[in-house]
């Protein structure tokens, strides 16, 4: 990728710019004096911040939009058909996808903290920025969830330090320029691009490699000693919960449901009591990953110990959706047997009644390949219900219903019965009014409900909230 492909361009286009991903790009390029303008299809609250930042934006995408454009980006989501990329491609102007842009600009900082692993990335960098953000640094920040501290998914800042979440669906972490990479933990997922976890090895072996500086890394995940072992010329930095590494917790207790303490350890030396007010074990590791980066980027000990005490979690990270009738109702992204078993345990240590896992399988690929797994993190709970599978990008080639997992779980609901219909966006409302239905229905005070997956499955958490409420 030609890192200067920017020079020079005074009006940059963006297709979909209400995305997640696509809105922290817009705010740094604004903030650095480019004019943007942007489209998108919904009317969404993303938009209205973008409006905020007295950026241009239409409704409905139209081949005119790009109208003046020297350069246009857009997501991988978009589709070949789309009036605005067809027109984009038969202009004068640059096309780039979204993931070169944030690799791009990952370039222009001296201090870019890069943030991977199958798990945890989310929340990791969401703590990373939390701890920085409320040290006063000015930093830019790139997160796959909403951060309320920030109020978003991203911001500009005007210092050299950049945090950013980097995902290695498609290898797109090794688009991006890492000063840090930290490298949470490595697991099998997206095995229809990977096929094997020696691939997937070896892509994090490769951002690793990319490092400018140092890679932290966890030192109790074997995969991720793995990917590192033979990493030379940058400063090697460890975490977890061995006392072998650089950054450890020790003495963890469980204060209540959402809190827990530990005393964070520098090798030998104690840099203070954290209070995490986030559930589960998975949790204190992100922590110790997150201080670690925080430290290496010069970030005093007492402001990582407050900084990681006013974390209360990113959006859709076991979010708290609200309380009705005695239930209470969250949501989290969990969309992999690893972090339905770690999500769903930390539940079931809270205490409550019965904890109703209401899960929505995302793409055909994941379902199929790790079916079993799938079973058995979602066994864990009191209660299951399934949702249809969100295909996503794919076509069911495997052949893979809900009924297939819904069958290896004892008790499990799953609607809809009949899969025989196409799956079209009106038969998932109505497959969602069902749940919304059952679990008003059957959930009684003193139950936790929590909606996991990485589609839309917060839509039910939401709509449970609202019909319990009236």
């Amino acid at each position: 990728m030609n890192k200067e492909i920017l020079k020079g361009k005074k009006h940059i286009h963006f297709i979909g710019i209400g995305g997640s991903g696509m809105y922290p790009l817009a705010q740094i390029l604004h903030s650095q004096g480019y004019y943007l303008t942007g489209s998108d299809n919904n009317e969404t609250e993303t938009l209205d911040a973008v409006r905020k930042m007295g950026i241009p934006v239409f409704v409905g995408q139209r081949a005119e939009n790009i109208e003046g454009a020297d350069l246009i980006v857009h997501t991988a989501a978009i589709m070949n058909d789309n009036p605005e990329l067809i027109a984009a491609r038969n202009s004068d102007a640059e096309v780039l996808e979204r993931s070169e842009l944030l690799g791009i600009i990952t370039g222009w900082y001296d201090r870019a903290i890069c943030v991977s692993g199958t798990h945890g990335k989310t929340t990791t960098t969401s703590m990373i920025t939390q701890i920085l953000f409320s040290a006063g640094i000015d930093l830019s920040a790139f997160i796959g969830g909403k951060l309320p501290c920030i109020g978003g998914s991203g911001r500009a800042g005007k210092s050299d330090i950049m945090v950013c979440e980097s995902c290695e669906f498609v290898d797109t972490f090794l688009k991006l320029y890492p000063d840090i990479a930290v490298i949470l933990n490595i697991d099998e997922d997206h095995l229809d691009y990977f096929k094997n976890l020696e691939n997937i090895i070896s892509s994090f072996k490769k951002f690793a490699d990319k490092a400018s500086k140092a890679v932290i890394f966890n030192g109790d995940d074997e995969n991720t000693l793995k990917a590192v072992k033979d990493i030379t010329d940058k400063e090697l930095v460890t975490f977890g919960l061995d006392p072998k590494n650089d950054y450890y917790a020790a003495n963890i207790q469980r204060i209540s449901g959402m809190e827990t303490q530990y005393t964070l350890m520098k090798k030998d030396k104690e840099m203070g009591i954290v209070t995490l007010h986030v559930a589960g074990m998975h949790n204190v590791l992100n922590s110790v990953a997150a201080a670690a980066a925080a430290d290496y980027a010069g970030t005093p000990a007492d402001k990582i110990i407050s900084g990681l005490a006013e974390f209360r979690g990113a959006g859709r990270r076991f979010e708290l959706i609200g309380k009705a009738k005695g239930i209470t109702i969250v949501d989290d992204y969990a969309h992999h047997p690893t972090e339905l078993t770690v999500t769903l345990n930390a539940a079931m240590e809270m205490g409550y009644k019965n904890v109703w896992a209401v899960f929505q399988p995302f793409t055909f690929s994941r379902t199929a390949l790790l079916l079993d797994d799938f079973a058995k993190a979602l066994s864990i709970t009191d209660k299951t219900v399934l949702t249809d599978i969100m295909g996503s990008r794919e076509k069911n080639t495997y052949k893979i219903f809900t009924r297939h997992l819904a069958e290896k779980i004892d008790g499990c609901i799953f609607f809809p019965q009949n899969e025989t219909e196409e799956y079209t966006d009106k038969r998932k409302y109505e497959n969602f009014e069902q749940v919304c239905d059952y679990l008003c229905k059957n959930a009684q005070d003193g139950d936790l409900i929590i909606t996991l997956g990485c589609g839309d499955a917060y839509k039910i958490a939401k709509m449970v909230l609202g019909r319990l409420s009236e």
